[in-house]
């Protein structure tokens, strides 16, 4: 919606009274201004400077996306939704003063717009603009947003309420400053130093009260209100004497919530009077500490006065932070706040669409399946693919702010047992996967346990470790049997890489043969791949290439005649032929400091598919890993591949987790190391 020049002034003046700097201006300017804006370039303007309105530019663009949303019909009653979205998705927050001082604008031009245009500028001010003012701490415009909106959207109400107040606001201004002149001047005369606030309350204010808590105009004992700011408790209570003496106070209108604060721990002395010329006033005293808590703390001004439940922690630090923010380019310093900018532009929030435009609050990092679960617990339980803005996506993206998620359903219920699996990257809430826990919970135990040994000899397959022992990890996992272990891991309590991590680790390494010597006066050597040859220097060590052990895995060494230590794997059937032959030779080593990498080959089944190869690589790469050597074979007119790939990987843990992920690839049958 495009301003004539009446608007352009008075949003001009809105953001005067808001102290906005020279960029806010000019980019609040040329966003109504599409062909001087298309010419910015030609402004001769310093490059920063312009970088900074671009800056701006672009999240005025990114907020049109909001007002969008709220104009369809579909996007129904969610406000605070929309209000959240809003603040994910503007790069720069300094636009917030911008999108209110020209709404504002708007506001006072639509007298000149369509009936159906009026209430539809006034329903986005009272579901957006009215409450981010108020989060905001931005009083100036505050009131004026909200009496303009409910002007429009319920003018019978709004008449009739100004009649009962039956004055001007300027009247009721004058009113309010002959208070806070004769409280000031008490409080001189008792030598208590203080500072004395004040304002009438407005119209929508008045309203909001009257409908909250059922009560009529005459029953309102605070439609004019003075706030008094002390050093100390005591202090409060001194004020609150010269209060009662100077006015008659009214019964049962007197709350301490000092001595009792608040459940968000709200802490203000309130009492209501009978001011001059007889009519009622109340007054808030409190200090300077408690008014920072109530206005910028977890007494936050806007938690009790919307009536919401309170939002995410992140999101109230979020407000917090953009208050200050605000403050500090009143106060002028602008790189300090560009600085911060910079620093905390960070959302650990991601605010999805549904099809039909309602927004869904999810932590960093949601996928699709969380949007689902987010929905209804049973729309995650039958979902079997996931649309975003129209594409087909994987059930592990990453959700942005923004997009638009449709979640494809089958008619039963079938969640599968590796969303719990937090290496394959369904999902990043708690809250869903205790979902998804719950309904295998509610399977019987014999299931459990077949799917748990599924999961187990799925993973221990993959890492040649299906003869482990599994006895001697029961007593880590507190589990009294085999059985309970796998229930506990078939209901994601567990994960397959933690109990073939901990049967590594149990492992032993072998005993030296006491025929060896150890020499003591040798120091211990650490081998530039990462191992220790306890007591022996100047040898040439190498791995072996039949298993080619990993970081973290149980390994031995073994003497050869020419080419140094060996180093294997402790389970390496090649060591054992070596060891059982000559015994002497078996050495003890330990993996030292992690060095440059380690080479380990997998195999992987799969449908022969287009793409299966770049999925598997793209994996790779993302897991930071390194493919050093690819082979590939087709199965005649079988329609499935065999892939062998050698890998250069950190750590045992690494590839445990690559192995677990490019199995959860579509087409994948199965993955596991080899040699």
């Amino acid at each position: 919606m495009r301003m004539d020049w009446t608007a352009l002034a008075d949003m001009g003046d809105a953001l005067a009274r808001l102290n906005a700097e020279e960029p806010v201006v000019l980019a609040a300017l040329l966003a109504d201004m599409p062909l001087l804006r298309e010419r910015r370039a030609q402004l001769e303007l310093p490059s920063a400077l312009l970088a900074v309105v671009d800056g701006l530019l672009d999240s005025q663009d990114a907020a049109d996306q909001v007002w969008a949303l709220h104009a369809g019909r579909e996007a129904g009653r969610n406000g605070e939704g929309l209000r959240r979205l809003l603040l994910a998705i503007i790069r720069d927050l300094r636009v917030v003063p911008i999108l209110l001082a020209r709404q504002l604008a708007l506001l006072k031009a639509a007298p000149r717009r369509s009936e159906d245009e009026r209430r539809a500028l006034a329903q986005l001010t009272r579901d957006i603009h009215g409450p981010l003012a108020n989060r905001l701490g931005i009083w100036q415009l505050k009131w004026e947003l909200e009496d303009m909106a409910f002007r429009f959207l319920e003018p019978d109400t709004y008449r009739h309420i100004a009649r009962e107040v039956d004055q001007t606001r300027l009247a009721r201004e004058h009113y309010v400053e002959n208070v806070k002149a004769q409280l000031s001047a008490g409080l001189a005369e008792h030598g208590i130093k203080g500072e004395v606030t004040g304002r009438p309350k407005h119209i929508y204010s008045i309203w909001r009260k009257m409908q909250k808590k059922r009560l009529s105009f005459d029953q309102l004992y605070d439609l004019r209100a003075v706030r008094v700011m002390v050093d100390d408790v005591a202090s409060c209570y001194a004020v609150l004497g010269v209060v009662h003496a100077l006015w008659v106070p009214v019964p049962s209108e007197f709350d301490d919530y000092i001595a009792r604060p608040k459940a968000n721990d709200y802490r203000s002395l309130h009492t209501a009077v009978i001011g001059p010329e007889g009519r009622t006033i109340e007054v808030q005293i409190r200090t300077h500490q408690m008014h920072a808590q109530a206005e910028l703390g977890v007494a936050a001004h806007w938690k009790y006065k919307e009536g919401g439940k309170g939002a995410e922690s992140a999101f109230e630090r979020k407000i917090t932070w953009m208050r200050q923010l605000l403050e500090q380019a009143g106060e002028g310093s602008g790189e300090e706040l560009a600085g911060a900018l910079d620093a905390e532009l960070l959302e650990d929030r991601v605010y999805a669409l549904s099809p039909k435009g309602e927004v869904m609050d999810l932590p960093a990092g949601a996928t699709p399946l969380d949007f689902a679960y987010h929905v209804h617990t049973m729309v995650g339980h039958r979902c079997r693919g996931a649309k975003v803005n129209g594409r087909i996506v994987p059930l592990t993206y990453h959700l942005r702010s923004g997009d638009r998620v449709e979640i494809m359903t089958g008619k039963e219920p079938d969640p599968r047992r590796d969303w719990l699996m937090p290496s394959a990257g369904y999902l990043a809430s708690n809250r869903s996967r205790e979902k998804v826990r719950g309904w295998f919970h509610k399977l019987d135990r014999a299931r459990n346990i077949e799917a748990g040994r599924e999961l187990l000899d799925k993973e221990l397959r993959r890492l040649g470790l299906l003869s482990a022992d599994l006895g001697k990890v029961l007593a880590r996992f507190h589990a009294d049997s085999i059985e309970e272990l796998l229930i506990a891991l078939a209901l994601g309590d567990i994960g397959p890489n933690a109990i073939s991590r901990a049967l590594l680790e149990a492992e032993k390494p072998v005993e030296p043969s006491p025929a060896l010597p150890r020499p003591t006066a040798k120091p211990v050597r650490t081998d530039t791949r990462g191992f220790t040859i306890d007591g022996v220097g100047n040898l040439l060590v190498q791995l072996g290439r039949c298993c080619r052990p990993v970081a973290g895995e149980p390994i031995a060494g073994y003497l050869t005649l020419s080419r140094g230590v060996t180093v294997h794997r402790s389970d390496c059937s090649a060591f054992a032929r070596l060891s059982a032959l000559h015994p002497e030779r078996v050495m003890p080593v330990e993996w030292g400091r992690a060095g440059g990498g380690y080479e380990a080959d997998i195999q992987v089944l799969a449908v022969d598919r287009r793409w299966l190869l770049k999925d598997i690589t793209n994996l790779i790469a993302q897991a930071d890993a390194y493919v050093l050597d690819i082979n590939s074979d087709n199965v005649r007119d079988s329609g499935r591949a065999v892939l062998r790939l050698r890998l250069k990987v950190a750590d045992y843990d690494q590839l445990s987790n690559l192995l677990g992920k490019i199995d959860a690839l579509p087409g994948v049958d199965e993955v596991r190391r080899v040699g």
